[in-house]
C-alpha cells in the first residue's frame, strides 16, 4: 500500500530486499509493476556462525545495492530496521553521495526479548541497541510508525528535527468494497457454535506479548460469575499456540473458547463478521509500550467494537469510550469487568463504531500516511544537488 501511494505522488521506487528475504527463484522481478532487486543468500560454513553471519548478510547487501544504483540512479536510499540493512545503505550511500532514509517499525532488541532470543539488558540486546544508535546518528533522515518510537530516540538525545512520523495506516477502501458471503459466515457461526452468543474475538499471531492468556482467564471469570452468553474465538496460530489449548483444557472451557486456526486471506473478514468485539490485550513491555500494533486500526474499518489494554501502543489509537474501550494491562479482572459492561451497555455502540470510521478516514488512510514522504525527499534530494 505504501509503494502504491507513493506511486501516485509522483514517487518512483525500485526496491532491494535483503538476504532474510531467503532464497529467490529470479535475482529481479517485478510484482504490480513494481521492481525488486534480490539479494544473494550467503553460504558456506561461515554463514552459520554468529557475528559472521551478520556480517555476511551486510556484505551480500552491499553488494546489491551498488549494482542496483548503477543501473537505477536513484536520488535517495531509503532502508528499513532492522541495523544491518541500516549499515549496509550508509556504507554504500556514502560511496556514492546518496542521502539515507531509516525507517523504524520496532527495535528488534525489545521484540527479541518476547520471543527469548535475548534478555533485556544483556550482551546481545546492548549490541544491537548499540547498532541501532549507530545507524540513527548517521542517517540523513529517521521516519517512525508512532509518537512511542520517536519519544524513546529524543530520550536518547536524538534531534526530533531530524525525524518524522509515518503512521501505521488501513485501506479502508477494502473493507469498504468487501462482498459479504452470507452463506459462509453462517457456516463459520455453525461450526464454532456461535449462534445466539457474545462473541468475543481475537484475529492475529499467537505471541506471549499479545496477552491471549490474559483473555482466556477473564473469560473463565466471567463464565463463574454465572454468565452463559460468552463465546471466545481465537482465529490464528503462533508460538503460544499450545500452550493456550493447553490452559482451556486446564480452565475446563473447551465449550466456551473456540480455536479456528490460521485461515486464508480472503476469508478472514467472514470470521470478523462473526465477532461482536475484538479484544487486543497486550501485556504492558517495551515493544507494546513504544509500538502501535495494525490490527486495531483494521478492526475499526470494519465498523468493529474494540477493547484493548492501556499499554502505550494502543494508547495512541483508541480514545476510550469515544473510539473503543481501554482497560489496565495485564489486570484479569479489570479486563472481565471491561467486557461485561461494554455487552451490557450497548446504547452507544453505533456511535463508537462510527467515531472510529471517521478516526481511520481522517488520520490513518495510506493515502494520508505516505503525503508526509514528499517534503522528506525532496529536502534530502536538494541538499545533494
Amino acid at each position: 500500500n505504501i509503494l502504491l501511494e507513493q506511486r501516485k505522488l509522483g514517487i518512483e521506487t525500485c526496491h532491494v530486499t535483503s538476504p532474510k528475504q531467503g532464497e529467490c527463484e529470479n535475482d529481479y522481478e517485478e510484482v504490480d509493476g513494481l521492481s525488486f532487486y534480490r539479494s544473494r543468500v550467503p553460504k558456506g560454513a561461515f554463514s552459520a556462525l554468529p557475528v559472521l553471519r551478520e556480517a555476511l548478510l551486510v556484505e551480500s547487501l552491499k553488494q546489491r545495492l551498488r549494482q542496483v544504483i548503477q543501473i537505477e540512479k536513484p536520488n535517495i536510499i531509503h532502508a528499513h530496521s532492522p541495523a544491518l540493512n541500516g549499515l549496509a545503505a550508509l556504507s554504500v550511500a556514502k560511496q556514492f553521495n546518496l542521502p539515507v532514509v531509516y525507517e523504524i517499525r520496532a527495535f528488534w532488541e525489545d521484540a527479541a526479548v518476547d520471543h527469548g532470543t535475548c534478555k533485556e539488558g544483556d550482551l546481545r540486546y546492548r549490541l544491537t541497541r548499540m547498532l541501532e544508535n549507530f545507524v540513527i546518528k548517521r542517517a540523513s533522515h529517521v521516519t517512525m510508525i508512532c509518537k512511542g518510537l520517536k519519544n524513546d530516540l529524543m530520550a536518547r538525545g536524538f534531534n526530533k528535527n531530524k525525524m518524522t512520523e509515518i503512521p501505521n495506516a488501513v485501506d479502508i477502501e477494502k473493507f469498504i468494497d468487501t462482498k459479504i458471503d452470507h452463506q459462509r459466515i453462517e457456516q463459520i457461526r455453525h461450526d464454532y457454535k456461535l449462534t445466539n452468543k457474545k462473541v468475543l474475538g481475537f484475529i492475529g499471531s499467537f505471541y506471549a506479548y499479545e496477552g491471549l492468556d490474559i483473555l482466556i482467564s477473564a473469560v473463565k471469570q466471567i463464565v463463574v460469575s454465572g454468565r452463559k452468553d460468552i463465546k471466545l474465538l481465537l482465529v490464528g496460530g503462533g508460538p503460544q499456540d499450545k500452550a493456550l489449548k493447553v490452559q482451556v483444557n486446564e480452565l475446563d472451557l473447551g465449550d466456551v473458547v473456540e480455536f479456528a486456526g490460521r485461515v486464508p486471506h480472503d476469508d478472514v473478514n467472514n470470521y470478523y463478521e462473526n465477532v461482536d468485539l475484538l479484544v487486543f490485550p497486550r501485556k504492558s513491555m517495551r515493544l507494546t509500550e513504544l509500538v502501535t500494533p495494525l490490527k486495531p486500526l483494521e478492526a475499526m474499518a470494519q465498523r468493529k467494537l474494540v477493547l484493548a489494554s492501556d499499554v502505550g501502543g494502543h494508547n495512541e489509537l483508541i480514545d476510550n469510550g469515544t473510539t473503543g474501550f481501554l482497560f489496565d494491562a495485564d489486570n484479569v479482572v479489570a479486563l472481565a469487568t471491561a467486557i461485561e459492561s461494554i455487552f451490557d451497555n450497548e446504547l452507544q455502540h453505533d456511535v463508537i463504531r462510527q467515531n472510529g470510521v471517521e478516526f481511520i478516514n481522517r488520520e490513518r488512510t495510506w493515502k494520508a500516511s505516505v503525503a508526509r514522504y514528499p517534503r522528506v525527499y525532496s529536502e534530502l534530494a536538494d541538499r545533494v544537488r
